[in-house]
């Protein structure tokens, strides 16, 4: 049975629908990466996953449990956290202060989940009183993943990590996230870059218009001369 299981999937916000019988799979521990167009539907996708885009039709399994009709705050509950592509870390709260709201819902947060985030970004470990709002991009994109794993998910949701960063911190961000995976964390990711996420992920989707267009292992979409003309330039 795998992890994640979205099948025939209709979902948008309100009357628009921006997706049509999409299907998407992700098994534990799958680093699994979503591309294609800008308007292709890609974060639509993942938002209906975790509750925040309307539900239109279709249905949505999560380690055995149907979350079709769950809200985010229960989503979370059940092993699931998402981080946005913008607005994802609160400015005027410090390192240390996001991370313990990265897990609210806990009744304590242990002090090993944090000493294991820093563990996995470095470049906070030293940064705990330093206001998120001063962070770099790169390091707030960081911080907003560290809040994610603060509840030891099964499936970390990532929405565009690549987004605004310079050139230089892309394949920075891309090595955190081959080691999120790696630790055991399944990946469900959304990038504009899709040649790299392609390249790093177990296997992809294209979607094009809202709908799945193609499906396959990484290497092999990367591989694939018509998804390679139509979708990654050549």
């Amino acid at each position: 049975m795998s992890l994640l299981d979205v099948s025939n999937l209709d979902a948008g916000y309100g009357d628009l629908q921006v997706l049509s019988d999409v299907d998407l799979t992700v098994d534990r521990g799958e680093y699994v990466a979503i591309v294609g167009p800008n308007g292709a539907g890609k974060s639509t996708a993942m938002k209906s996953v975790f509750g925040i885009a309307d539900r239109q039709g279709g249905s949505i399994t999560f380690d055995g449990t149907d979350i079709t009709a769950h809200s985010p705050e229960r989503v979370i509950h059940e092993g699931l956290s998402y981080v946005p592509q913008t607005e994802n870390v609160f400015p005027s709260l410090t390192v240390d202060e996001n991370l313990r709201l990265g897990g609210y819902i806990l009744d304590d947060v242990p002090e090993s989940r944090r000493e294991a985030i820093f563990e996995r970004f470095p470049v906070l470990a030293d940064r705990g009183e330093q206001v998120a709002g001063t962070l770099s991009g790169g390091q707030q994109q960081m911080l907003a993943m560290g809040c994610a794993l603060m509840l030891d998910p099964d499936l970390v949701l990532l929405d565009e990590p690549s987004a605004g960063l310079a050139p230089d911190l892309v394949d920075e961000m891309f090595d955190r996230i081959d080691d999120i995976n790696e630790m055991g964390t399944a990946v469900l990711i959304v990038e504009q870059n899709a040649k790299e996420a392609l390249r790093r992920c177990d296997r992809g989707y294209v979607l094009a218009n809202g709908e799945n267009r193609y499906e396959g292992g990484g290497d092999e979409l990367l591989n694939d001369e018509e998804v390679r003309r139509q979708f990654l330039g050549g």
